[in-house]
Order: C-alpha cells, then sequence, then structure tokens
C-alpha cells in the first residue's frame, strides 16, 4: 500500500470507529433519542443493546487496523440497516435533529465502503476458501 493509500486507509477507519463508537453512550444508557428509534422500530430494548455491542465490535475492529476489513463489513451491515430504517420507517429528520442521525450513518457506509475497498486483498484472502470447494 502507497503512503497516500495508508493515510486514506487510517482516516477512513478511524472516521467510521469514532462516528460508531460515539453513539454508544446513547445506547448503553438509555437515552430518550435512541428509546424513542427502537420503540418505533419495535427493537427496544434488545435490539438498541444488541446493536450498540455490535457496533462496539465494529468500531474496535476497525481500529485494529489488520482487521478493519472485518470492521468495516460489520459497520455496513449495520449502517446499511440504519439508512434502511431511516428511509422506510424513521424518516430522516428523528426527534428534529436536522437529518444528523441519517447523515453520520451514510458517512460511516462509505468510510466503512473506502475500508473494505483498500482491503480488498485481505477480504479475497479470506472468502479463497469458499471458492475452492
Amino acid at each position: 500500500m502507497t503512503k497516500t493509500r495508508k493515510i486514506l486507509f487510517t482516516i477512513l477507519r478511524f472516521a467510521a470507529a469514532i462516528i460508531l463508537l460515539q453513539t454508544l453512550s446513547y445506547k448503553f444508557t438509555a437515552h430518550p433519542d435512541s428509546v424513542h428509534i427502537f420503540t418505533t422500530l419495535g427493537l427496544e430494548p434488545y435490539g438498541r443493546i444488541g446493536i450498540g455491542v455490535l457496533e462496539l465490535i465494529a468500531g474496535a475492529l476497525l481500529i485494529s487496523g489488520r482487521f478493519a476489513y472485518l470492521g468495516a463489513l460489520l459497520a455496513i451491515g449495520l449502517m446499511s440497516g440504519a439508512i434502511f430504517s431511516h428511509l422506510t420507517t424513521l424518516g430522516i429528520v428523528v426527534n428534529g435533529d436536522g437529518g444528523s442521525l441519517f447523515a453520520l450513518a451514510v458517512i460511516t457506509f462509505l468510510c466503512s465502503s473506502g475500508v473494505l475497498f483498500l482491503q480488498k486483498g485481505e477480504l479475497a484472502g479470506l472468502l479463497a476458501p469458499l471458492r475452492n470447494r
């Protein structure tokens, strides 16, 4: 990986990880906005806590560097669900947030996609045994 790619890789993975990890306090302390979102989705409280745990794992993997591609895969899945929920059930603006939660989900999705692209070789190595079946 070139120096430019390494810098981009670091920026993308830390941006995604920071967004994922900074929202955990809302989920784990049952902040009213978080409770409202997961109640609207019919996932309160187990979905809120479970998704929080998965976001913690994704953030830690993204920070790790070596396993960032796994964190990126997990984050892409989680953010796909968040984006889908905003588009179908919650709306872009939730509780007058101006669409910031939706924007953060999109940014995290894009950053994680960039991480996955930059580590496509690692992902290919992970999937290689499946091709030999």
